[in-house]
């Protein structure tokens, strides 16, 4: 089935009205990559003449260049040009749950006019690498997947708002808030768990470690920039748990209140510079080039009505993900395992684990 995706283009504009290409974006992305203009345009699709134009008429139109060319040595981005990557790729991060959401919206749309409707499936989920997958082995369902914090999702679940709510668990112990918080919306004569995959959560920093960043500690060095995330996610109870446990105080943190949405948006603001180090997931890390230390596991789980487990989507869905084939695409994912995925089990043998 065809399926519709949403992404931001970044539109320039000069005094009189002349526009640029924003094909510009991926050409700088590859330079900082490979770090040759020749390999650049051939890894973006474009001839190496296109890509020496594009660069020439950026450069025109911002009175700077974007790229470094010497002779020998290849090709490197000026500081304009990382400035211009970095703000398209942060913007992109923190923009991708509510993207997505829309997307899912547009698709769902298509797939109601189709023939042979499938059984409609509403999945609200704590964003994740993981969770974004299912829309690409889900083509038995109609999926509408929206993205809202664990509570949020959680408290869709509690009102009737959704068939399935995604949210994350530490493996190594949960904070009595967060079990209050919980609490409040799972009851274990009413709901069952559906076990989906664990991920590895940690700090991210730049890929040489310039600040000797090892752990919590050095977060309250003076020197040291922190991006935290917002305050009803999971990454961030989890990051205020670890930090309780290590009597780490985020008052003594620079950077503590500045906050990002999603684990793409705190590496992309790590990979910019704008901060040492931020808290997200591995595959984050490694997907802006990041130098990843970890600190904790966390299940991430779904969880639904016993009833709901009759639904012919809620089945079908259990089909999917236990699948191999789903099973080896999460499995790509840096510090991603897809254990037990698909299993079933009360609410009571996960709080006890977690």
């Amino acid at each position: 089935m065809k399926r519709v995706q949403v992404v931001p283009t970044w539109s320039f504009r000069d005094s009189e009205g002349n526009r640029l290409n924003p094909q510009l974006f991926s050409l700088l992305g590859a330079i900082h990559e490979y770090g040759k203009l020749t390999e650049a345009t051939s890894q973006t699709g474009i001839s190496y003449r296109h890509g020496w134009n594009l660069l020439n008429t950026w450069a025109a139109f911002f009175g700077l260049p974007l790229v470094e060319m010497q002779k020998g040595k290849g090709a490197r981005l000026t500081a304009l040009g990382e400035k211009l990557l970095w703000a398209e790729q942060r913007v992109v991060a923190r923009l991708e749950p509510q993207l997505e959401s829309l997307a899912s919206e547009l698709n769902l749309e298509i797939h109601r006019a189709l023939e042979g409707v499938n059984p409609l499936l509403r999945l609200h989920a704590s964003h994740g690498y993981a969770v974004a997958l299912l829309p690409d082995f889900t083509d038995e369902i109609q999926l509408d997947l929206q993205y809202k914090s664990a509570e949020e999702a959680l408290a869709s679940l509690s009102r009737g708002a959704c068939d399935v709510a995604g949210f994350h668990l530490p493996m190594e112990g949960m904070s009595e808030s967060l079990h209050e918080t919980y609490s409040r919306y799972l009851k274990p004569r009413v709901h069952r768990v559906i076990k989906f995959i664990t991920r590895r959560q940690g700090l991210m920093v730049k890929p040489d470690n310039p600040k000797g960043i090892e752990g919590l500690q050095d977060l309250i060095r003076p020197e040291i920039k922190f991006i935290n995330r917002q305050k009803d996610s999971g990454t961030r109870a989890l990051l205020d748990h670890l930090l309780k446990r290590n009597k780490v105080s985020p008052s003594k943190i620079s950077g503590y209140n500045d906050e990002e949405f999603t684990h793409s948006a705190v590496a992309a603001f790590v990979a910019a510079g704008m901060a040492d180090v931020g808290m997200g997931v591995e595959a984050a890390a490694r997907q802006f080039g990041l130098h990843f230390i970890p600190l904790s596991c966390e299940r991430y789980l779904l969880v639904c009505h016993n009833k709901t487990l009759k639904q012919e989507s809620v089945v079908r869905l259990l089909t999917a993900i236990r699948q191999p084939e789903f099973h080896e695409a999460v499995l790509r994912l840096p510090g991603y395992t897809p254990d037990d995925c698909g299993s079933v089990v009360g609410l009571s043998e996960v709080f006890s684990q977690g």
